[in-house]
């Protein structure tokens, strides 16, 4: 079976599910969008991997299992969401070490979690995207944002077929009227408090002002 290649282009709040996310998959070479509901914890690893310049004080599970693999030298070679029954995505997870390659089962949160750290390919089979695929349609501005930046977080609730507004939130409490150096301050303060949500907030204010 054909596989396709995916991108993350998000991570929405779900309105179906509460206290859920939504992590929205985008094919690569096309228009697609694939959104996978996911808990609270995977939505903040994964958002802690998209945002390269925030680093938690202590290691995530996430971070724990990468840090183990390069210590036993196993590598994640790319991950594919094989399967979807019932609404529920099914992934593995191609790992080598010593040159054996083997196929471990995880949830797909788990497995894209992994991906980023590794920055490893993330897949799936076309039948499952012709399937659970879906279109969104974006204004001219947001395709111009998404081109400066692929990881961008959605802040909006995500519904099918619904046009979805891309805002970074940076300005929502303030952070346009503090300096730099009180931006830098409030960012090293969330990262030590684990406020992960507010210190992307923090981090984007900055790039801003660069």
């Amino acid at each position: 079976m054909s596989l396709v290649r995916l991108k993350i282009k998000g991570i929405s709040y779900s309105q179906t599910q509460n206290g859920a996310y939504a992590l929205i998959l985008n094919e690569v070479d096309g228009d697609r969008k694939l959104p996978i509901v996911i808990g609270a914890f995977e939505a903040q690893s994964i958002a802690i991997a998209l945002e390269k310049d925030i680093r938690p004080p202590r290691p995530l599970t996430h971070d724990l299992f990468k840090n183990f693999a390069d210590r036993f030298e196993i590598v994640v070679k790319q991950v594919i969401i094989h399967k979807l029954v019932d609404g529920v995505f099914y992934s593995s997870i191609i790992c080598e070490r010593d040159k054996v390659e083997e196929i471990i089962d995880a949830r797909t949160s788990d497995a894209i979690a992994l991906a980023l750290r590794f920055d490893a390919p993330i897949f799936t089979y076309k039948t499952i995207l012709d399937k659970a695929g879906i279109f969104l349609k974006f204004s001219s501005k947001e395709e111009e944002k998404e081109d400066e930046d692929d990881h961008i977080v959605v802040d909006e609730i995500l519904q099918e077929g619904e046009t979805v507004e891309i805002e970074s939130g940076a300005g929502s409490h303030g952070y346009r009227e503090m300096s730099l150096e009180e931006l830098h301050k409030e960012l090293d303060q969330a990262v030590a408090n684990e406020d992960y949500e507010k210190a992307a907030k923090l981090r984007d204010e900055i790039s801003k002002r660069k």
